[in-house]
């Protein structure tokens, strides 16, 4: 692989290093693909799937029985009442609208306990001014920062007992943050905190980035309503689009009804010739999930051994399958998105150039040569360029794949340095 990747000898020494020191580290994640591939097959068994289930619907999509098997595969596999999967569902942030649209009436009060939500939802909730924001529709906004990578429980007691909170929401993944990702350990731990002192609130957590990383998902530990992407973890790299909603199952249905309408909620929604996709999606998603996990960790790895601050560290507890790394420079973060993108299968020749991008007041790098556009499951990398120059690193359908991709990337800052000196 050296000779036909045309690696430059330091890289070549830096990955048969990484080999020996991740062994154990991968070993784990094995364990871990083993126990949600299992937990996905027996789904798929109880929900008795067929070929009859590839079959789909046009137009209103009445009776669809591959929709309702896929929707029931879902609730088993998150241990929830119900499901909504859907590829009416643009994306996990449509999803996440949907589902706040669904909860959520006039003077209602929303209350995020991990700081500001991603940047898609700002004007969903009308953070940024939209005159079709939850905001307009006079629904209530607070919110309250993490401190140390951590809940702040003391002002989390003091705004539920005092103000009228109908939803909370958790954002599991830091996203394009700097904050560490939320294990399913401490979301449990500030679940049980709130549902003590006000049973009656509305737990949803945002769980995108983060399914099959671990063993136990949100609803298992008390959340009331899951949601995420299926061009994300759960989707395999195979789905085209959609999202889903898991939890109880009065949740889902209302958020099944700001999708379609009110009166026909989940019984309508044509599947499209998706429902093989579908299935074949999460069918797949340990296993591919395991392999962006392994993708990262050797990037993890590897810019570590090469000076540059990275998060999480190579053998960290991974909550999600983002790899942050600073590169405190805008010549080796440019070099890295190179690299990446030359590893790409989709693409290989194009060079990724910082640009000027709707909602972000620097210019935004993004690498990625995926089959499905904006598809996080993908080998990517990107950030804006601004000091101290951090990149998001996430996806990688196989390890062999993405392991090319990382270390055609590290190679390339590597040579660059070598000409310099």
């Amino acid at each position: 692989m050296k000779d036909f990747l045309e690696l430059n000898n330091k890289t070549w020494e830096l990955y048969e290093k990484a080999k020996k020191e991740l062994k154990e580290t991968f070993e784990s994640i094995d364990e871990i693909t083993e126990y949600n591939s299992a937990k996905v097959l027996n789904a798929f068994m109880k929900s008795r799937i067929s070929e009859t289930h590839f079959n789909s619907t046009t137009g209103y999509g009445y009776n669809d029985l591959g929709r309702e098997a896929i929707e029931e595969v879902y609730a088993t596999i998150f241990k929830a009442e119900s499901a909504l999967v859907r590829n009416q569902f643009i994306s996990g942030s449509h999803a996440l609208a949907k589902t706040l649209f669904g909860l959520l009436r006039p003077h209602d009060t929303l209350l995020s306990i991990t700081g500001l939500p991603y940047d898609t939802l700002h004007e969903v909730i009308g953070i940024e001014e939209n005159p079709s924001s939850l905001k307009s529709f006079g629904v209530q906004y607070a919110q309250i920062d993490l401190i140390e990578n951590d809940f702040d429980y003391e002002k989390i007691e003091e705004y539920i007992l005092n103000h009228p909170v109908k939803v909370i929401e958790i954002q599991r993944s830091r996203g394009y943050s700097t904050r560490k990702s939320l294990s399913i350990d401490k979301c449990e731990k500030v679940i049980h905190f709130i549902k003590e002192r006000k049973p009656e609130i509305i737990i949803m957590v945002d769980n995108c980035y983060c399914e099959f990383v671990t063993k136990k998902e949100p609803i298992e530990i008390g959340a009331d309503i899951v949601v995420g992407s299926l061009i994300k973890n759960l989707g395999g790299g195979i789905t085209p689009n959609g999202g889903y909603v898991v939890g109880k199952k009065e949740y889902v249905e209302l958020v099944a009804e700001a999708l379609t309408l009110p009166g026909e909620g989940s019984e309508v929604g044509p599947t499209l010739g998706a429902n093989r996709l579908f299935l074949q999606g999460i069918f797949f998603a340990p296993s591919v999930v395991s392999g962006a996990l392994k993708t990262s960790i050797l990037a993890s790895y590897l810019l570590k051994e090469l000076g540059y601050s990275v998060d999480p560290l190579p053998k960290e507890e991974r909550v999600d399958i983002v790899e942050t790394i600073q590169f405190g420079n805008s010549m080796d973060f440019i070099s890295y998105c190179e690299g990446i993108q030359e590893g790409s299968p989709i693409d290989s020749f194009a060079k990724p150039i910082p640009t000027d991008m709707p909602g972000y007041t620097d210019k935004v790098i993004m690498a990625a040569g995926a089959f499905t556009q904006g598809s996080s499951i993908e080998l990517s990398c990107d950030g804006p360029l601004r000091e101290p120059y951090y990149a998001y690193q996430q996806g990688g359908l196989t390890y062999d794949t993405g392991k090319i991709g990382v270390l055609k990337a590290v190679n390339k800052i590597i040579e660059r340095k070598e000409e310099q000196k």
